[in-house]
């Protein structure tokens, strides 16, 4: 299972979830998604998103094998 601290380095920038989806190009039901873990990003989506908050990928996207 992937999990996220999305919500977390969302929060330190207070941005919304639209403010988000805008700038990496999705819409803020993804973001959404995304924070309550229901849906996977795309590797090209996780490294926009990692770009973002300027951090590496595995800061902000963790695996867990079930």
């Amino acid at each position: 299972m992937l999990h996220n601290k999305l919500a977390v380095y969302r929060a330190e920038k207070s941005w919304t979830q639209q403010q988000l989806a805008d700038q990496v190009g999705v819409s803020r039901q993804t973001i959404a998604s995304l924070e309550k873990n229901k849906y996977n990003p795309s590797l090209i989506l996780g490294f926009k998103i990692a770009n973002i908050f300027n951090k590496n990928l595995t800061e902000i996207f963790e695996y867990e094998e079930e």
